[in-house]
């Protein structure tokens, strides 16, 4: 039975925002890849950015719910009929997990529209919490934990996209901070656990070491994420996967000890080996990047699962301050690139109910 929303929106509506993220290890959160390697302990790294993803619950006049947001064409659809295959899906199947309606869900998000910093999980997970929230207040629901949230934002993604995937978007956007993120794959409890890799005090001198940039062109990492589930589920390339778990446990035992270097090293080491399994992970824009990272001493990473989007970079503040205007040039060469303005974002996943 849905639940028809409009009166209790018009007198409270419900605001909630949530973080993007910086990663790397990524794939590794994905069921097919962290079962069959946990041996190995599988771990994904990220670092959510106050780049914010706000989502509003409006009083809406039709028994339906409709969907605004950025870069997309606004639609509403009945909860029951509503296409799961739109481009506004996801927000579509969390309406009709929850029944509502007589709701109009406004989303506007901070960062570049498709730059693979986790923008579409980031807003399941800010929709989700909304919903939580006002379905708790008229005694309907429960307020869900934040682990919970980001359980479910991961489940009813999955299920809409037909195909594996990952869950650390959904737990930066949940958590915020520094966090490593394990993988052990048991059976009893979570599949994962969280280790904060840099306390709230810290990130402030963390981020100085820090360099983000929008590529200029919107990512396409479905492809590319099929292409490694494909070859995996095939035996291509497991040892090289077993490298870039490698890699990720020396990066954040590095970040651990506050040896950047050393986590340079394995940055560099795990974007070259992405970059042999899959080439067209990074353009060339991209490449010259991460080459010009490299020069400075610096290490370079695509976020998400590449192939267009933000690259990110890690080094000794004195390498990052030289390698910003290296950047800079680079990316005056394509409209729309540009260095993103963005700090560490310590609080994850907030509400507040104008």
């Amino acid at each position: 039975m849905s639940v028809n929303l409009k009166r209790y929106l018009e007198s409270e509506p419900v605001e909630t925002s949530a973080p993007c993220r910086i990663d790397m290890g990524g794939t590794l959160d994905i069921s097919t890849f962290y079962y069959p390697l946990r041996h190995l302990n599988p771990s994904t790294f990220n670092i959510a950015l106050d780049l914010r993803t706000h989502v509003r619950l409006l009083p809406y006049d039709a028994s339906a719910v409709k969907v605004s947001s950025r870069g997309f064409e606004s639609a509403e659809y009945p909860v029951d009929s509503a296409p799961f295959d739109h481009p506004m899906g996801l927000m579509f199947a969390i309406a009709a997990y929850f029944q509502a309606e007589g709701v109009h869900i406004d989303i506007e998000s901070t960062s570049p529209p498709k730059s693979g910093l986790g923008g579409s999980s980031v807003a399941a997970v800010a929709l989700i919490a909304a919903f939580s929230n006002v379905l708790t207040r008229i005694g309907v629901y429960r307020q869900l934990y934040r682990r919970e949230i980001a359980i479910l934002a991961h489940a009813l993604e999955e299920s809409v996209a037909g195909v594996p995937c990952g869950l650390q978007d959904q737990l930066a956007a949940a958590y915020g901070g520094v966090n490593s993120w394990r993988w052990h794959g048991r059976v009893k409890e979570a599949v994962f656990e969280k280790d904060a890799i840099c306390k709230k005090a810290a990130t402030a001198a963390f981020q100085k070491h820090l360099l983000i940039a929008y590529c200029g062109i919107p990512h396409e990492s479905r492809n590319i994420n099929q292409c490694w589930v494909r070859d995996f589920v095939a035996g291509k390339h497991r040892s090289l996967w077993a490298e870039i778990i490698h890699c990720t446990q020396k990066f954040t035992d590095a970040l651990k000890r506050q040896d950047v270097q050393d986590a340079v090293e394995a940055m560099n080491h795990e974007t070259l080996i992405r970059k042999e399994m899959t080439p067209d992970v990074m353009d060339d824009l991209a490449d010259r990047l991460a080459e010009a990272a490299r020069s400075e001493g610096c290490g370079a990473r695509f976020t998400g699962a590449g192939g267009g989007g933000c690259m990110w970079a890690l080094g000794e503040t004195a390498h990052i301050d030289r390698l910003r205007d290296v950047w800079e040039k680079i990316l005056i060469q394509r409209p729309d690139a540009r260095l993103l303005d963005a700090d560490i974002d310590t609080d994850g996943l907030l509400y507040r109910c104008p």
